[in-house]
């Protein structure tokens, strides 16, 4: 039993919200020769990859505030998160999520289709086989929870983690056709006893899987085109053009980089690095959100009307400042609402608050958070 410290030992989810301290537990899978030599418990959150922790148990029971003070919750329980990857390690010996059961099938299936071997190495190609075998899962997972790839929001993500997988594929196994869809029935044969949800949307998984790929390696042919393309003055590819690449077509840099390589040239890092962090400020600016502590003016919950009426009569119940953007708003929590929260597709609901005082509030969107529906 170590005793920790707030870095290690208190868990919170952002710079606001449920926080407390929290319990983990440990284990160290190395051999006796190793342990003999080093005492696992100096190595306990030194990120070795042999002694990990496997669950953690947070006690829930403070709230911190935007200030950063905390304040004790009314309620308070305590939150569990077992890592099971990390579990089946241990329990079969071995020293690798990769190497368990949960993976070892479809890279399998892999090593057959494509006659390369899986060497238990960190060589660029043992590492595409990781990232297959890591990133079918997770698609196929999502899309079976009804999350399709797009280019915006969670199927956004879907959507990198997928292509990510096909450029590996494609960089390091030698795929320039559609292939990881195939993998969806290694999966199903694996998790489908389980997860009866993966077995039966089997074909739908597995038929965007392999829409998905299709368009994406047109993409990476007309991208290998465009580069064939550019002239390399002096040897360098521009970083901008190393960006455009990325951005429009997919291209990792380091497919960039390989492609360069056959053309006798070296990509301008300094300068791709650049674009990229202009690209990423951008995109920050353009999603973020600084809200201030909430204002309570009664306790109670929200009773949604929308089906029956359009307007209602109501009481806030609280309300917070709200900056997104570079925008000034509020968030406001009534206790009857007849405006519907975006979500599934559907758009927020937009309107009015008219107060008794005869003020006016414009209502620019609906949404939900941890339950409560947020007018914007």
């Amino acid at each position: 039993i170590l005793l920790g410290n707030k870095k290690d030992n208190f868990w919170e989810m952002g710079a606001s919200g449920p926080c407390g301290p929290c319990s983990e537990i440990h284990v160290d899978l190395r051999n006796d020769v190793d342990r003999d030599k080093v005492d696992g418990a100096s190595l306990v959150n030194e990120d070795h990859p042999q002694v990990v922790e496997i669950w953690n148990l947070v006690f829930i029971q403070f709230n911190r505030l935007s200030n950063g003070d905390l304040e004790k919750l009314a309620s308070k329980h305590i939150d569990t998160g077992m890592g099971l990857e990390r579990l089946v390690m241990a329990m079969q010996s071995v020293h690798s999520n990769y190497d368990t059961d949960l993976f070892t099938d479809t890279i399998k299936v892999l090593e057959k289709d494509t006659g390369i071997k899986y060497q238990f190495s960190d060589s660029k190609t043992d590492v595409a086989f990781r990232v297959i075998a890591d990133h079918v899962r997770a698609v196929a997972f999502s899309i079976c929870d009804g999350q399709l790839p797009s280019n915006t929001g969670a199927g956004y993500v879907i959507r990198r983690i997928l292509r990510r997988a096909i450029r590996y594929g494609f960089s390091f196994l030698n795929y320039d056709r559609a292939f990881i869809f195939q993998l969806v029935s290694v999966l199903v044969e694996k998790l489908g006893g389980h997860f009866t949800e993966l077995k039966k949307q089997q074909n739908l998984i597995e038929k965007v899987i392999k829409e998905e790929e299709q368009g994406f390696l047109k993409t990476l042919d007309k991208g290998i085109e465009r580069f064939n393309q550019y002239d390399a003055k002096n040897g360098l590819v521009d970083g901008k053009f190393a960006f455009e690449l990325y951005d429009t077509f997919g291209f990792p840099i380091d497919l960039t980089e390989l492609l360069a390589s056959e053309k006798n040239a070296k990509v301008d890092f300094l300068s791709f690095e650049k674009h990229l962090q202009e690209q990423k400020e951008r995109s920050r600016k353009a999603t973020s959100l600084a809200t201030g502590d909430w204002t309570v003016l009664k306790d109670g919950e929200t009773i949604f009307t929308g089906y029956d009426s359009l307007e209602e009569t109501a009481s806030v119940l609280k309300y917070r400042s709200a900056k997104i953007k570079d925008k000034e708003l509020f968030q406001i929590v009534l206790d009857k609402t007849p405006f519907y929260s975006e979500g599934g597709g559907q758009v927020g609901d937009k309107g009015v608050l008219l107060f008794e005082n005869g003020e006016k509030a414009v209502i620019k969107n609906t949404k939900k958070e941890e339950g409560l529906v947020l007018h914007y």
